[in-house]
């Protein structure tokens, strides 16, 4: 898997998704790789690029989810099924606010997203086109617990770091970005094999 600066901002220029740069500190970049589905496991990663103060080029990556876990797939909370994001690019649809009104994290609240709806209960992840959803749905980039293995309640189709340390350096960052540049954000979630 290359996660280099210049090879991901190739795979984002192919997909046809923007790459905010232009020489420009902090101008970021937030981005998760899917890299396994059907698992209960952060086995996935949220990234974040950028240029630092010095302009230098940067791609921190966290241990994260892009799935939903175990739990919700077998109970879901929306009568359609559980929220899978799809693989895209959504511009501006996140700021820095409140994830359940408990601490700042990265949340769905200024655009749509597209997400599978899985609704048959069982532990796999169904990604079927004729299932898709688009709306508001609190798909956000938060925390989970240090303390767990599984991700099980943690995502009920959010993007969720598994390490606290891993998720205050992101927001550290995000923050720096925010206040240069506004508080809106775009994410895009990419596959393993985009990056190979």
């Amino acid at each position: 898997m290359r996660l280099d600066y210049n090879y991901i901002k190739d795979v984002f220029e192919k997909k046809g998704y923007v790459f905010f740069d232009r020489n420009l500190p902090f101008n970021v970049n937030v981005f998760g790789v899917r890299c396994a589905i059907d698992t209960n496991f952060f086995d996935d990663l949220i990234c974040i690029a950028y240029r630092n103060k010095d302009l230098q080029e940067i791609v921190e990556i966290y241990q994260a989810t892009t799935d939903p876990g175990e739990y919700w797939l077998g109970n879901p909370m929306n009568t359609k099924g559980t929220a899978i994001l799809k693989e895209g690019q959504y511009r501006g649809a996140y700021k820095i606010s409140k994830h359940r009104g408990k601490y700042d994290a990265l949340c769905q609240r200024l655009g749509k997203v597209e997400v599978f709806r899985d609704n048959n209960r069982d532990t796999k992840h169904d990604l079927d086109p004729e299932d898709l959803d688009r709306g508001m749905f609190g798909i956000n980039i938060h925390k989970s617990n240090p303390y767990i293995k599984y991700v099980n309640r943690y995502s009920a189709g959010c993007q969720v770091f598994r390490l606290d340390s891993q998720f205050n350096r992101f927001m550290s960052i995000v923050k720096k970005s925010a206040l240069i540049y506004g508080n809106s954000f775009t994410y895009t979630l990419i596959n393993k094999k985009d990056t190979e």
